[in-house]
């Protein structure tokens, strides 16, 4: 299954900042302290960058749930790990990103 913005809501931007603010911009698996809206980021390079990106993840990997007990914070290399192995909606291509 290919990414499709159609499946998610036009609220998801509202949604997906909800929860990582909720998660006060940190990684619910890992910890990690990511990146929040605003912050200056002049001194990372594009793959820092991306490395302290935070994600919504859906546990049940349907978009159209977007209950909050289904969406977890996760930066950008926790959410990948539970996509990996093709059980998910985001498609090789995505993956070989990083």
């Amino acid at each position: 299954m290919t990414f499709t913005h159609s499946l998610y809501p036009d609220n998801w931007s509202e949604i997906a900042i909800a929860v990582k603010q909720e998660a006060k911009w940190r990684c619910q698996k890992c910890g990690l302290q990511c990146i929040p809206p605003g912050e200056k980021t002049s001194h990372l390079t594009r793959s820092q960058r991306r490395v302290y990106t935070l994600q919504v993840h859906h546990w049940d990997r349907n978009p159209a749930n977007n209950h909050r007990a289904n969406l977890i914070a996760l930066c950008s290399a926790c959410h990948l790990l539970y996509h990996q192995g093709g059980k998910s909606n985001v498609s090789p291509g995505q993956l070989s990103l990083w």
